[in-house]
């Protein structure tokens, strides 16, 4: 153990920090962590962690929420005690379901009420302030006195961190962090407190699964957030090819090489009515991927067989609260795994590999069957580009072209497309042959969490010569638009392209098909849902933050232009780069 040279409570926080590797904090600043910033900027000299600015705590948590996603690092969010809580626990709630590790930090009034303020340190306080948070985050605490300072930060970072991750809080109280250390507290040796290693699955169950797969006749593999693990998306692509399994990627996260012939993403439906044995890959709602619902009636029904096997393979058993149905339907599945795909499908890999070597029929079959599918894989992505054609010169401009003329002028980068699922079309259009070519989606649907995390994630490669790209949506962009100042401000690049159709699009579907359903006037659906009259100027608002913008764009043959002058502000200036283009629902 070391002995801090601390002089204040808030400086142990901030030795802490730089033991635990922490790079960077966000926060909207604020008095009941007074003690924290004050340490970080004037004992720890603002380096490990380096205070990133926001002007909203949803942001400073999205940030955080994107940088993990983009490093593979741990990142602070510092929240201001109640109000900062309350204004950021949606975004501590996107990364609860989407699973990312994120250490927030928060202050409170004194708990000694004789040292409290008049008002403002009462109505900041609150007994305890973790309840507020305690059902989406992995772990949280507040300890009582400096000395429990260390163990307190220290389980937190480990709890983050270990599978399945997710984020935590710690409460400090602004009498702890402004108290004189009389008798510096020890520093422990983080080498004795080192998170556990991946869980294995059970070796019977293992053995069945590839029992099951190797002898399929028509195995499916879905995968949903196997990518947050570049080594099981490495085994995943030599299981499937093992196999020769379709592959259907749900897009959480980067799960399978969308050019691979083996993809079959967009074929569902088909795919899974021939499926005899489904092997699931951390579904994060395996009943929502197998079924079809009606959204106007809610009533749903199977794609797969009575009799097609399910075998899953994740943690979510791990990981589950009551306040919030994140854990979704509860799914029959004829042989359930526990394990951490990283470690579990290269185990399943090896144990398909030990069946196959000592049957060749088997071996051949397999070969004819990955074949047909690599037609079927041409025949689909075809289809798809046939329907990008047939609406490239439409008005209001097309999604589908949206993304391809943003392709041909990033193809010759080495890009990652940090948020943005613009109707699916980038997986489709764009090579994503790497997990760290796509960060998924927001995990728990919270708008708001676009440009926050698509900063954190653009921080996490400034320097780096990667491209950050953000297909931002205009609704989502609304709720956070400050979140501009904060790259301006810290010089971060990122590359935005407004997805902007002027809606709120998924509400005014659903006010859509309430209408057809209770035989309404349909027409009334864009009632409460249109972001129009006025139209935002999304070019304007970025110039508003002396960043480039341009726009808006409703000639599709000035897409590509627009967005080259962009990218060339993004490389030359290192700043960010907005392109409005006005487009259709999806």
């Amino acid at each position: 153990m070391a002995v801090s040279k601390a002089e204040f409570g808030s400086d142990v926080v901030v030795d802490l920090l730089k033991l635990l590797g922490i790079e960077y904090t966000a926060f909207n600043p604020g008095a009941t962590f007074r003690g924290i910033h004050d340490s970080i900027v004037n004992y720890g000299g603002n380096r490990e962690p380096e205070v990133i600015e926001c002007c909203h705590e949803e942001i400073s948590v999205a940030l955080a929420h994107g940088y993990a996603k983009a490093s593979g690092k741990l990142m602070c969010a510092i929240l201001h005690d109640i109000v900062g809580l309350q204004h950021g626990s949606m975004g501590i709630f996107n990364a609860w379901c989407d699973r990312v590790p994120v250490m927030v930090l928060g202050g409170t009034g004194p708990m000694d009420i004789t040292k409290r303020r008049p008002w403002i340190d009462w109505i900041h306080t609150a007994l305890v302030q973790g309840n507020l948070v305690r059902d989406y985050v992995k772990w949280d605490d507040q300890p009582a006195n400096l000395a429990s300072v260390p163990e307190a930060l220290i389980r937190a970072y480990r709890i983050a961190v270990t599978e399945p991750k997710a984020p935590v809080y710690v409460n400090f109280d602004a009498d702890i962090q402004e108290e004189v250390v009389t008798e510096p507290p020890l520093i422990p040796d983080l080498r004795r407190y080192r998170p556990p290693g991946p869980i294995q699955g059970d070796p019977t169950a293992m053995e069945q699964a590839a029992a099951w797969l190797v002898g399929a006749e028509h195995p499916v593999i879905i995968a949903d957030m196997v990518g947050r693990n570049s080594k099981a998306a490495e085994a995943l692509v030599r299981l499937a090819e093992l196999l020769g399994a379709a592959v259907l990627d749900k897009g959480a996260r980067y799960n399978f090489p969308s050019t691979h012939p083996l993809d079959l993403s967009g074929a569902d439906r088909e795919l899974l009515a021939e499926a005899d044995v489904v092997l699931a890959l951390d579904m994060s709602d395996l009943a929502r991927a197998i079924t079809t619902v009606d959204k106007a009636t809610r009533a749903y029904r199977f794609l797969i067989r009575e009799e097609t096997k399910i075998i899953h393979i994740c943690l979510n058993e791990l990981l589950i609260r009551s306040l919030a149905h994140d854990f979704q339907r509860l799914q029959p599945v004829d042989l359930p795994i526990l394990a951490d795909t990283s470690i579990g499908l290269p185990t399943l890999v090896q144990l398909c590999e030990d069946r196959l070597k000592r049957d060749a029929k088997r071996q051949e079959a397999i070969r004819a069957r990955a074949a047909a599918l690599g037609k079927r894989h041409d025949t689909l992505r075809q289809k798809e580009r046939e329907q990008m054609q047939k609406a490239w010169d439409a008005r209001p401009i097309s999604t589908a072209r949206l993304t391809a003329e943003v392709w041909e002028v990033i193809k010759d980068e080495d890009w990652v497309l940090v948020n943005g699922e613009a109707g699916g079309w980038p997986r489709r259009l764009w090579p994503m042959n790497r997990p760290d070519q796509y960060l998924g989606r927001s995990g728990g649907a919270g708008v708001g969490y676009g440009m926050g995390a698509s900063i954190g994630a653009a921080l996490a490669h400034k320097g780096s010569g990667k491209l950050c790209v953000d297909l931002q949506a205009d609704g989502d962009m609304l709720y956070t638009p400050s979140a501009l100042w904060t790259a301006a401000h810290h010089q971060i690049p990122l590359l935005v392209v407004m997805h902007n159709n002027r809606s709120y699009w998924n509400s005014e579907e659903h006010a859509e098909e309430l209408a057809h359903v209770r035989k309404r006037p349909v027409e009334n659906a864009p009632i409460g849902t249109m972001i129009r009259e006025p139209n935002v100027d999304f070019a304007k608002l970025a110039q508003s933050f002396a960043l480039h913008g341009e726009g808006p764009i409703e000639d599709p043959r000035e897409i590509r232009p627009a967005v080259q002058r962009a990218l060339k502000v993004v490389k030359d200036q290192g700043t960010l780069a907005l392109v409005d283009v006005v487009c259709q629902m999806r």
